[in-house]
């Protein structure tokens, strides 16, 4: 995804730096040399949580990355004043690009958040080019019924997201614990839980060979990616130009790939 894409459009991204390990600073000063775009770095050590936000909230830029700021000081930010919010994860395996939710760890807890959640990624799905079809997972198959009561649970859950989603317009349909499945025919997999989503995505991306694109957060008023302090140089990059197009998509009102 974004292989062919080409820097025409005038936009400003802020990238944060904190520096809890080392070379967490040089991973993201070298994915801002790989592209030739008006990239602020945000290097402001114990504030730089803060300085992201505010440039995204008085739109002093047109996208802001994470980068390597901290999640849980960042997201504390963003919760203060913006509720609710959620990250999508925009990933890659097997060369098809999907959309996983919920991945943050105290995300999508409760059915009405799933169903916020749900409605942003199919959103995201749709300006990324793709239909939005989803795929719920549950801890099981419904064979496996009785055999656990966190599973009995998980399956009952994913049905009634399923069957409520799809009454309400979203093409959805439950594939059990059956992820290799999903991922052929869906853009959008639904994680039982946010731990679950977060190990999904960890796994997929740091110890498989799936490409990590970040995730835009839903429930802002401006653009706000969030990625991993784990990415790669090459991760970061793939977040800018997620950025990119999503900040071109804002100001331009047309698709990325017209």
């Amino acid at each position: 995804m974004f292989e062919d894409l080409k820097f025409d459009v005038d936009v400003k991204i802020a990238i944060g730096v904190y520096r809890e390990r080392e070379c967490y600073d040089s991973k993201i000063y070298d994915a801002v040399g790989v592209v030739d775009l008006d990239i602020i770095v945000v290097d402001e050590e114990e504030d730089t949580e803060k300085k992201l936000v505010e440039m995204g909230e008085k739109n002093r830029v047109d996208a802001v990355l994470r980068g390597t700021a901290r999640a849980s000081r960042t997201i504390k930010i963003l919760k203060e004043k913006h509720s609710p919010i959620a990250r999508l994860a925009v990933l890659e395996a097997k060369n098809k690009p999907f959309i996983l939710v919920p991945v943050g760890v105290d995300e999508g807890e409760i059915i009405s958040e799933k169903v916020f959640i749900v409605e942003e990624a199919v959103k995201l799905a749709k300006k990324l080019g793709m239909e939005g079809k989803v795929g719920v997972l549950s801890g099981g198959r419904r064979s496996d019924i009785g055999r656990s009561k966190k599973v009995d649970n998980s399956i009952v859950e994913a049905e009634f997201l399923t069957n409520y989603l799809n009454e309400y317009g979203f093409e959805t349909k439950h594939y059990e614990i059956l992820i290799e499945d999903a991922i052929k025919d869906v853009d959008v997999i639904v994680a039982p839980d946010g731990m679950t989503g977060n190990l999904i995505f960890r796994t997929l991306c740091y110890l498989g060979n799936g490409k990590e694109y970040g995730a835009p957060i839903a429930g802002l008023p401006f653009i706000f990616v969030d990625t991993s302090r784990a990415q790669t140089v090459e991760g970061y990059v793939r977040a800018i130009k997620l950025a990119y197009v999503l900040a071109c998509e804002s100001i331009q009102k047309s698709p990325w790939w017209a």
